[in-house]
């Protein structure tokens, strides 16, 4: 599959579930060679559709790093969860006021590992199996691109964002998950369009439940 393909679909739970177990056994331990040389570069780490795995564009990581930046404020703290396209542009320290927040990324995808401290094992099935050292409602910003466009996905990842955010969530998904974002969450659809590497068929959007500049772009 080449980065020229169009309409890429964001693929279902259902069809991804032995996927994923093939590659929980070929891929148990940290892929680091998948790096390139610089490590934050977004996509340094390649797709892998088999975990519905695609990235935003360099333009959409860095306008919701500003985001995230903006709202954490001074020493905030920012939980990406699947989301490591806005981690490593936070990490890349060309955002200002990067340098003076803090992120961590959440990811199923153990090749993330290479980053050391700021990476957490996460499997949206086990929602709230966090280590120790992510304490309850420690983040100011909770940034959220659930895997899989699903109702069962949704409300899971939604029981992670609950847990671990102080109060303002960004949430990354498709427009047809609107309705359960208002209705778990308390969240409303921005006018912001974030794009990504590969076109996907299915429309997305951010929702909010904060007064955000995302929401009027």
């Amino acid at each position: 599959m080449s980065d020229s393909d169009d309409d890429v679909p964001r693929l279902s739970a259902h069809t991804l579930a032995a996927l994923q177990e093939f590659y929980n056994d070929t891929r148990s331990e940290p892929d680091h060679s998948s790096l390139t040389t610089d490590q934050f570069t977004v996509g340094a780490v390649e797709e892998d559709w088999r975990m519905s795995q695609f990235w935003y564009s360099d333009e959409t990581a860095t306008q919701l790093a500003e985001e995230v930046v903006r709202e954490a404020g001074e020493g905030g703290r920012i939980a990406c969860v699947s989301a490591p396209s806005v981690y490593q542009k936070l990490k890349q320290n060309i955002v200002d006021g990067s340098d003076r927040v803090s992120a961590v990324v959440l990811e199923y995808d153990r090749r993330f590992a290479a980053y050391g401290d700021d990476f957490v094992f996460y499997d949206y099935n086990e929602p709230l199996t966090l280590p120790s050292s992510v304490a309850p409602q420690s983040f100011d910003v909770v940034l959220a691109d659930p895997p899989y466009l699903s109702e069962e996905c949704l409300s899971k990842v939604a029981q992670t964002i609950k847990h671990l955010s102080k109060g303002k969530v960004l949430l990354c998904t498709g427009a047809i998950m609107e309705n359960l974002a208002k209705e778990l969450l308390d969240l409303k659809m921005c006018s912001f369009l974030p794009k990504h590497n590969r076109n996907l068929s299915n429309e997305f959007r951010c929702f909010v439940n904060y007064p955000s500049r995302l929401l009027s772009c």
